[in-house]
């Protein structure tokens, strides 16, 4: 009888049935694991004109050429030959929770690893290694991380598309009967092509995610049986990965999880690393982009510095325009020496002002740019990815460094470490503000997938260098959000745009595989940067809260009464910060009628967040109704505080306002079945209420 390999626990495993030849067949997936059966031995014959000899197409990594017709995981050749792969010998291996499943194809000379982790949030990995065996190169097309099986039937994929600005936006459609696919040839993750999907099936729902931050691909192929895969991994450019005698190419890992709550714990427990082991307090920051931009002056940052102190901020962050003649985006990326003519004694009396406050200092970076316009660029034109023949074509006035080049590597770990060696940096925000275009080597061939590569090796020196240094991803906003990156930074910038109204759909998708803590969310000015919106600073205020807090505004501008309230929200924030945070605290509702619904719950006391995008159509919204995890814990609550005081409602009525008063008591469970009857908000206004058990209650959570 076949060897059964059973990867993870509970209801979310997967169940791989080793054969003599071929890929490993995937006999369940994302249920309970099964055992060896008598049934797993019958082979499953095809249509009269099909093979003679049965080949399974719901495979790991299905490989083409041996009766396999459907779209291959693993592509490559040796110069048109050796184009067919059939591995065979395959063993498992296990070391606590990691399989590592290992095979070689004797005629193509090529071995495999397959290896498969499942953690304790019941998220699974899956990582593909390839080893070239042979005495002549191998050219590797494809070789994707991992394959996931779907159910048959009607399935829907849920994906996040967008822009610059607008991150995260949610798309819905119902896969047909041929291939669903989505490409990212950007060197970065995007901003339009996020690599993250769920797959909702009648049965079963998943989601599955690549931690990778340059190309890649994911592809779902229909089965001869109505039954699909979903393939995750890196894209080649033409040429751009071939392996030598002896050489590996090790992919990316992709990952599969059941729902929010398990990649969030995922994300929480085993991707981010913290110095001393564990997270704290997602420190309240400000960041001086928009409130200076390239306008650095020595006493008004002070006295910024001053003013965010006395708010309750607890972090300042340095943003671009310190250092080189940086005075606007067209000079100086890549001449990292302070501007001695902003900065005349250096940055140390800044930092020892800020620091002296008790605030952390963080500072701004771009490393893997450079403007032709630098002294850098003067002295080392040729440290750029260029194709020779092909014109160097400029974004947001700037190229990009071969970061693969030693020395290029080099001269970039030197100049951080030089300013985070010198100075009481907490905190470094790390940006990259263009995709990759003739993106070639000295050699001339395509060096994206090397890049990313090298980009992941100049964060972890940074990091291996200061491990107390903690790292913001931002990449034009969120153009570079994905695992792989997350497993080297701290937090991630959601999006360049602060628009309170734009960041409900941002962040509600956003949230789907990243926690709320590790997305930075910043009340801004008004009227806004991007769109020139105007918001009231309680709907401002109110968006950003659950995340990691931040402001983006000079706060020497603000007027009295705004001064006080953007106060209380901070004090309020860091109250309820340790509730809002808390592993497996947080929850998120579907938007229904323009209305978004987020917060979070403990055993004592829950912390909703009520917003109202584009006005409603409903006539009176739907009583509000809180997930089941929620509100089977029971007990009766009553509503203790809601923010802002005096929130605009359209109209309300007299036993709305006993309710919002906390004169009025109901049984938790009532709120999964009849709802909080809620007055009617008006267009982009919210509300934060603060829900308490008075009396009963299940005590966990």
């Amino acid at each position: 009888m076949s060897e059964i390999v059973s990867i993870g626990a509970g209801d979310f495993a997967l169940s791989l049935r080793l054969p003599e030849a071929g890929m490993p067949e995937i006999l369940s997936f994302g249920a309970a694991a099964v055992s060896a059966s008598p049934l797993y031995e019958v082979e499953r014959s095809s249509r009269v004109n099909g093979m003679d000899e049965a080949v399974p197409s719901a495979v790991l990594l299905p490989t083409g050429g041996m009766g396999y017709f459907g779209w291959p995981a693993i592509v490559g050749h040796r110069m048109g030959r050796d184009f067919i792969l059939q591995f065979s010998g395959w063993t498992a291996t296990n070391s606590g929770n990691v399989t590592v499943l290992n095979a070689s194809d004797k005629v193509a000379t090529i071995a495999i690893a397959i290896r498969l982790e499942v953690f304790s949030s019941g998220v699974l990995s899956m990582a593909t290694e390839l080893q070239n065996l042979g005495s002549s190169d191998y050219v590797l097309d494809r070789c994707m991380a991992a394959s996931f099986l779907v159910p048959a039937g009607k399935v829907d994929v849920v994906s996040f598309s967008g822009m610059w600005g607008r991150e995260f936006q949610t798309r819905r459609e119902t896969l047909g009967n041929g291939i669903w696919a989505q490409e990212s040839r950007r060197g970065r993750t995007s901003h339009d092509r996020f690599s993250m999907l769920r797959l909702e099936g009648e049965g079963q729902n998943f989601g599955v995610t690549l931690g990778w931050s340059g190309n890649h691909q994911t592809v779902i192929d229909r089965l001869d049986d109505g039954r699909r895969l979903v393939h995750l991994g890196e894209l080649f450019e033409p040429g751009e990965m071939i392996l030598a005698p002896g050489a590996r190419y090790q992919s990316p890992v992709a990952y599969a999880g059941a729902d929010s709550a398990a990649f969030h714990a995922f994300v929480r427990n085993d991707l981010l690393t913290w110095h001393g082991g564990k997270m704290s307090p997602r420190p309240v920051t400000l960041n001086t982009w928009e409130g200076n931009y390239f306008d650095h002056q020595m006493d008004s940052l002070k006295a910024q510095a001053t003013s965010a102190a006395e708010l309750g901020i607890e972090r300042f962050v340095l943003d671009d325009g310190w250092f080189g003649k940086r005075d606007d985006d067209t000079t100086s990326l890549g001449d990292w020496d302070i501007d001695t003519r902003k900065y005349p004694d250096g940055l140390k009396p800044l930092i020892d002002h800020v620091t002296g406050l008790g605030m952390q200092f963080g500072i701004w970076f771009e490393p893997e740019m450079v403007n032709p316009v630098s002294e850098l660029y003067k002295a080392h034109p040729d440290w750029v990815l260029q194709v020779e023949g092909r014109p160097l074509l400029l974004s947001r006035n700037q190229l990009v460094l071969d970061l693969t080049r030693e020395e290029v590597s080099d001269y970039l770990f030197e100049k951080i470490d030089a300013v985070l060696a010198k100075h009481a940096i907490a905190y470094v925000k790390w940006d990259m503000n263009r995709d990759l275009t003739h993106a070639g080597g000295r050699d001339g061939k395509a060096k994206i997938a090397a890049q990313t590569r090298a980009v992941y090796a100049l964060m972890d020196r940074i990091r291996a260098a200061h491990p107390s240094v903690e790292i913001e991803s931002c990449a034009s906003g969120g153009g570079r959000i994905d695992y792989g990156a997350l497993a080297r930074t701290h937090r991630v910038w959601t999006s360049d745009c602060t628009d309170a109204l734009e960041r409900l759909e941002i962040q509600r998708g956003a949230s789907a595989f990243v926690p709320p803590e590790i997305l930075g969310s910043h009340i801004s000015a008004s009227p806004n940067h991007q769109t020139e919106r105007r918001h009231t600073l309680a709907f401002r205020a109110l968006v950003a809260m659950a995340y990691h807090l931040g402001v983006e505004l000079n706060p020497l501008e603000l007027e009295g009464e705004e001064r006080e309230e953007l106060k209380g929200y901070i004090a309020t924030h860091k109250r309820l910060r340790d509730l809002l945070h808390a592993p497996g605290a947080n929850f998120r509702m579907e938007p229904k009628d323009g209305r978004y619904v987020w917060g979070a719950a403990s055993a004592s006391k829950l912390a909703v967040f009520v917003a109202q995008g584009p006005q409603m159509v409903a006539e009176q919204p739907e009583p509000l109704k809180l997930p089941a995890d929620v509100t089977s814990r029971g007990g009766r609550w009553r509503i203790a505080a809601m923010h802002p005081a005096e929130p605009s409602f359209i109209r309300i009525s007299e036993g709305q306002k006993r309710l919002l008063a906390g004169e009025v008591s109901f049984d938790l469970a009532d709120l999964a079945q009849g709802g909080l009857p809620l007055p009617m908000l008006r267009p982009e206004s919210a509300i934060l209420l603060e829900i308490e058990l008075i009396e009963g209650g299940t005590h966990h959570g």
